[in-house]
């Protein structure tokens, strides 16, 4: 960050002063402002990105967003957020896009569980590599991770919520790209922060919904209308799942609480509800009849391993009807715990899946149009 050193009083060499005026030139000849109270959000176009340059927006922070060239910006011009394109990829947009940023809010990444891993190393591993290291040359107050629960991997059914302790990367299966993005890129930021300090805090969400979500809303209501939607299992399971502006809520309490460097939150819920309550509130939202089928979650994950090896070895861009990521997000016994966030970020959602599943349905069908091309991911 630009500025001299308030630690005693003197006046500041003249020729530290020229050096300074280059400096801020050449960043306002390259479009960046250069005041070193301005947030920075990645991913800023999509679903949890934009809720969090929302509320920032809101709390009255100036913020900029790093947009690849060619993104849908309409929501973020509406809110006033300075736009700064670039790629995520290439490091130099990287420092450029940090330069003069208090708090970085990193929530880009590949979405949905299916593609190839060279395109899960690009667009999060190598991503957050280049975000990390030019945030720590920039000495940014505070970087806020959106990681995911999946970066604890596919752990075991089991009835203790599973909290922050946990271990990473638990029973990876083949092809399980998405999963193994997300605690790589929690790997490379820790070690930054062990090594380097880099001030990192983390939040780990569940299944996202919300305003919007271009991927998993459209899908879950055209179905659900046209009675094609079952629980997996008995539907009596715990579901996590969360509506993103209230993990945008715990991003902002994590950023600005000194004494979260370092830590990682679990945000995943708004309560105790069963697959079989979530699916029917957005069922109700949307006018749908109630979720009667159930297909066995044996069954289904089965069915859903073979059509991700046909989709493999066909090489389809587009993921199949239901993988084993969303037939295991639906359908497994487990739970997260938001216990932390709760006591020491004072977080408390702040809707209650009826609220926020009306809100996301609504907006949906008041939309012309949303791809639905994703699974749903966490």
């Amino acid at each position: 960050m630009v500025g001299w050193s308030t630690s005693r009083l003197a006046f500041p060499d003249p020729g530290k002063v020229t050096d300074l005026r280059k400096v801020l030139r050449a960043r306002l000849d390259e479009g960046i402002n250069v005041v070193a109270d301005c947030d920075l959000v990645t991913g800023g176009t999509g679903l949890l990105g934009s809720h969090i340059a929302e509320r920032l927006v809101t709390q009255g922070r100036r913020v900029r967003a790093l947009v690849r060239p060619g993104s849908q910006t309409a929501f973020l011009r509406s809110l006033g957020v300075e736009l700064f394109e670039g790629n995520l990829a290439d490091p130099d947009s990287c420092a450029r896009g940090v330069r003069g940023v208090k708090n970085l809010y990193h929530a880009a990444a590949k979405v949905g569980d299916w593609g190839r891993w060279s395109e899960f190393q690009t667009d999060c591993i190598d991503a957050t590599t280049n975000l990390g290291q030019a945030a720590l040359r920039e000495g940014v107050a505070r970087f806020l991770h959106i990681s995911s629960t999946s970066a604890y991997g596919h752990p075991r059914d089991q009835r203790e919520p599973i909290d922050e302790t946990a271990a990473m990367g638990q029973n990876l299966w083949i092809w399980d790209s998405y999963t193994r993005s997300k605690v790589e890129c929690e790997r490379v930021l820790w070690n930054l922060a062990e090594s380097s300090r880099l001030p990192v805090t983390v939040i780990r969400p569940s299944w996202l919904y919300g305003e919007r979500d271009r991927t998993t809303v459209a899908r879950l209501v055209d179905r659900l209308r046209m009675g094609k939607v079952p629980t997996i299992g008995p539907g009596d399971n715990p579901m996590s799942a969360v509506y993103a502006g209230v993990v945008a809520d715990a991003a902002l309490l994590g950023a600005n609480d000194p004494g979260s460097v370092g830590e990682a939150y679990n945000i995943t819920n708004h309560g105790w509800i069963t697959q079989r309550d979530f699916l029917n509130l957005f069922a109700e939202a949307c006018g749908a009849p109630r979720v009667r089928r159930k297909v066995p979650y044996r069954l289904a994950y089965n069915a859903s391993f073979l059509l991700e090896a046909h989709g493999r070895l066909t090489r389809r861009p587009r993921p199949p009807l239901i993988t084993r990521y969303a037939t295991w997000l639906m359908g497994r016994w487990l739970e997260y715990s938001t216990e932390k966030a709760r006591t020491r970020l004072g977080w408390e959602p702040a809707l209650s899946y009826r609220e926020s599943i009306e809100r996301s349905v609504q907006w949906y069908l008041e939309s012309e149009s949303i791809p639905t091309l994703a699974s749903p991911t966490a």
